[in-house]
């Protein structure tokens, strides 16, 4: 189906006509990764494909940049055939892959740089464009940071500052948005549009933000590689409505516990002159799910990173499992499990092995190790990958597994950062099912996340910003904090930015605050 009127091949951006590829599994079998795909775009459109994990999203992207060569079909882009002529597309294109190739050692300013050599942007125009990159991304209190050390959201914003160096005539995004605050989202889109109607640039994006997708001209439905539907938003919301991820206020486990497994009391960790987190104070019941919200770089990740035990506060008291984590770290890791944002399976070793590993870190053994790894497939439906190499899984997988292996040695609190980032709806609504199980076994669950929608299913969010804490209590009681501008409810995102913005205002008004981030 043609987007726009004129179909003429000669004036499209892009072309793709009965496109199929295929890969070879470990096991020696073809998986099927896109078959008869169709597509056709014109120059300046603004064009989503949305599915679950494997729908073939990420192949088509990459087939488009050149990185893959097609089975079947013909795929023309910017009228040139990419099989015949690859770089001459890789020229005129610009693609951010869902991991984009940041140095970590070097700082933002420097990655910028570098990517400006590769893209060959000439030295007079340079300085500027770097500079409006940065403060379109709100990156520039950042210019002089090591890349290692930002957050993920702002490695993200990072990586298509990068990509946009240059303003190419296709501009490819691989969830261009995934584990991206809501204000910076909204900033990333409001570039994307930028460039779309000032410079008639063509983009292709996936996204699992189905906010998104009634931002676009066109869109496109994969499953198992096949186009299911395509067309415009609202004529294809019935196969989105199937994806969308819908919460309801949280019940079974929502009494705060008397009994509090996390005691947190005028916390500060500061590096160097600069105060990651601002006296924060607050407490979290047994059998409770603790939501902690706010824009990247709020110092959400370093009170995290505190909880854990990973990382030692400057001052102030922390409490997890009735221990003191000041003085005894180590003793508190023992009841407690933790997701990181990459969690970091073996990607050789197989499923089972892996919980394999991680068990023998927990220091299980012999049977009893056995026991919790039988307990671990079963509970998660591990048992149709159990023998596949884990750089091998699907996200909906991934996941999976590493939950298990966070739970192996049954902790009393789990902790979860950003742990749906990335996933696709369905994945997450399983996810979610799950924790709120969990939750009502009396597991102490505490998650940060960027999908707002999520705030819901937890029994209290806080919402932070700049080390400091601006609103806490249940899911209701923030939302209360917005009016929607239709005067309808107000929703979890409304809330969100209504709290940030109005406290970045009243900072504004204090110079010698500005130096903190926003």
């Amino acid at each position: 189906m043609s987007v726009g009127a004129d179909s003429a091949a000669s004036r499209l951006a892009l072309s793709a006509r009965g496109l199929s590829k295929r890969f070879k599994s470990p096991a020696g079998q073809w998986v099927q990764a896109l078959e008869d795909f169709t597509l056709e775009m014109r120059p300046g459109s603004l064009v989503a494909l949305v599915g679950p994990d494997g729908a073939g999203k990420t192949t088509f992207m990459r087939l488009v940049a050149g990185l893959m060569k097609i089975d079947a079909g013909e795929l023309t882009v910017l009228g040139i055939d990419v099989s015949a002529d690859p770089q001459a597309v890789q020229d005129r294109i610009s693609y951010m892959p869902q991991r984009f190739g940041l140095y970590e050692d070097l700082t933002v300013a420097e990655n910028l740089d570098l990517y400006a050599d590769l893209y060959g942007v000439p030295e007079k125009a340079r300085a500027g464009r770097c500079q409006d990159l940065m403060d379109m991304t709100a990156l520039a209190p950042f210019h002089a940071r090591r890349t290692g050390l930002l957050s993920g959201g702002m490695k993200q914003k990072l990586g298509l500052a990068c990509t946009l160096l240059r303003i190419p005539d296709l501009l490819l995004l691989d969830e261009p948005t995934a584990g991206v605050d809501s204000l910076s989202r909204r900033e990333l889109w409001e570039i994307v549009q930028q460039l779309v109607r000032e410079s008639g640039v063509t983009v292709l994006l996936c996204t699992s933000y189905l906010d998104e997708v009634e931002r676009c001209d066109h869109v496109v439905v994969l499953r198992e590689g096949r186009v299911i539907d395509q067309g415009y938003p609202s004529r294809i919301r019935r196969h989105v409505h199937n994806m969308t991820f819908s919460t309801s206020p949280r019940t079974a486990g929502s009494q705060p516990s008397a009994e509090v497994v996390i005691a947190v009391k005028d916390l500060v960790r500061r590096f160097g002159s600069f105060t990651a987190v601002n006296h924060l104070s607050f407490e979290v019941g047994r059998g409770q799910i603790f939501g902690m919200l706010g824009p990247n770089g709020a110092g959400k990740t370093t009170t995290f990173r505190m909880l854990c035990g990973l990382l030692p506060p400057t001052s102030g008291t922390l409490r997890v499992a009735g221990v003191d984590l000041r003085h005894a770290s180590a003793s508190a890791r023992q009841r407690i499990g933790y997701v990181a944002q990459r969690f970091s399976l073996y990607g050789q070793l197989t499923v089972r092995e892996n919980l394999e590993f991680f068990g023998g870190i927990y220091g299980l053994q012999g049977s009893r190790l056995r026991e919790r790894i039988d307990w671990a497939i079963g509970q998660f439906e591990l048992e149709a990958v159990r023998k596949l190499p884990g750089d091998q899984l699907v996200g909906g997988y991934r996941q999976r597994l590493a939950m298990a292996t966070a739970l192996l040695h049954e902790p009393e609190i789990l902790f979860l950062d950003e742990p749906t980032s990335g996933a696709d709806p369905a994945a997450r609504r399983e996810f979610w099912s799950r924790i709120t199980g969990l939750a009502d076994q009396g597991i102490t669950i505490v998650v940060t996340t960027h999908f707002l929608e999520e705030a819901e299913y937890c029994d209290r969010v806080m919402i932070q910003d700049a080390g400091v804490m601006l609103a806490i209590g249940t899911p209701a009681q923030v939302r209360n904090h917005a009016v929607a501008a239709t005067g309808a409810v107000p929703t979890m995102e409304d809330a969100f930015i209504s709290i940030v913005t109005k406290a970045r205002k009243a900072r504004r008004v204090l110079p010698l605050r500005q130096v903190q981030r926003e």
